[in-house]
């Protein structure tokens, strides 16, 4: 029995997960959450109101702006169904690091990746609520929602982390190795540390479960299950390493595409589950198509790439160690904030007069879900291609050098 524990320990709870299996498992858990809790996984919305409840500590009547009035700052984190499904993630992540031993305390080697991560993070967080969503309310979970201002998003946060990339190849962004002695020796790992560790993990991990448990039956159904999801996101994005950011990234810079067919397989299951509730009477979150998601998608791609991490990325490392990672958080918190300030502004040009355009109203039930997975089909074909290219062009540099 013994060593049947150790074998499962050593496949699933150490050893990384596979990543397209982890990405369709979220694409599934993330479609049960819309249908039991009414809101789709999503995350910059509550660090907004992070950002407005910090303000309002210092003395700045947030409630009046425009912003928080359409995502309410009503409640604390731990009343709120996102803010305790974002604690959940955060369990989930320092329990899955914990298991495999992959914590501690790991700084920048370079400030001007400081920089990069605050000005990345707070672009990013600035597009993302811009256009109403990140990598998951505009992309993963927005998508599957028939809205059409997450294809908006999505192929313009593209567009974004390719200019991305071509802005951190610049020197500036490539300082010059220091070479410091002994940085080749591989450190020796304590067994008796890696246990204590572990046996950390599977307590955060079972005290946040049956946590969720108790406050399903005594609190509520909804603020217990989302406590219960948060904990399956966290486990997933870092057992799995699931990072928008590389999906993008690394398409352009190596053209792999492994994380962004995982991407898209995830959606499009989930996408099915979605409309499975939506036909059942649930109302999908649509958001405004205008010119919000355009700029919002192609500021996000930009920071993403910038900073080095999407929300789920930094969300992942930070509770790995990683500071600069925690920088990135930091810097979404301040851009979420910025863009709910300057909202009263922007919205009536950029947001407000535009529609917000669902796909199974605008075509039908059938046809809008036949069109979600036609452009589905389509990025998938797309990134197919440009990985193929990508490779045959590489071979054909090496076979005239």
């Amino acid at each position: 029995m013994l060593e049947i524990w150790q074998q499962f320990k050593q496949d699933y709870l150490i050893k990384f997960w596979n990543p397209t299996a982890a990405v369709i498992a979220a694409g599934i858990l993330s479609a049960y959450y819309f249908g039991l809790t009414g809101t789709y996984w999503a995350v910059t919305g509550e660090f907004t109101r992070w950002g407005g409840e910090i303000l309002q500590s210092l003395g700045v009547n947030t409630e009046e702006w425009g912003y928080y009035k359409i995502i309410s700052l009503e409640g604390t984190i731990f009343s709120r169904i996102d803010g305790l499904m974002i604690l959940g993630m955060f369990a989930g992540c320092i329990a899955a690091a914990l298991w495999a031993n992959n914590i501690g305390i790991r700084m920048p080697q370079n400030r001007i990746r400081i920089v990069q991560a605050l000005v990345g993070g707070a672009l990013a967080g600035f597009g993302a609520r811009l256009a109403m969503g990140c990598n998951l309310a505009s992309l993963f979970t927005g998508i599957p929602q028939f809205s059409l201002h997450a294809w908006f998003f999505t192929i313009t946060t593209a567009i974004g982390s390719y200019a991305g990339v071509k802005f951190t190849l610049l020197p500036m962004f490539r300082p010059p190795l220091k070479l410091k002695k002994g940085a080749g020796q591989v450190k020796q790992s304590d067994p008796n540390q890696a246990k204590r560790r572990f046996r950390i993990g599977m307590v955060i991990f079972f005290a946040w479960a049956i946590a969720s448990i108790y406050v399903m039956q005594a609190v509520s159904i909804k603020l217990g299950f989302a406590m219960l999801c948060g904990l399956g996101f966290g486990l997933l994005i870092e057992r799995a390493q699931i990072c928008f950011t590389s999906a993008f990234r690394d398409l352009w810079a190596t053209g792999r595409a492994y994380m962004g067919k995982a991407i898209i397989y995830g959606m499009l299951i989930g996408t099915l589950c979605v409309f499975s509730y939506i036909q059942l009477g649930m109302n999908p979150k649509i958001m405004w198509a205008g010119p919000n998601a355009i700029i919002g998608g192609l500021l996000f791609g930009f920071g993403i790439v910038l900073a080095g991490g999407c929300e789920t990325g930094w969300m992942y490392r930070a509770m790995e160690g990683q500071v600069h990672f925690m920088w990135v958080g930091v810097g979404n918190v301040v851009g979420s904030t910025l863009l709910a300030y300057w909202w009263d502004d922007l919205a009536p040009v950029l947001a407000l007069n535009y529609e917000k355009i669902n796909l199974l109203k605008s075509f039908g039930p059938i046809s809008g879900l036949l069109i979600n997975y036609g452009l589905m089909i389509a990025c998938l074909v797309f990134i197919v291609w440009w990985e193929k290219r990508f490779i045959q062009k590489a071979k054909a540099r090496l076979a005239t050098a």
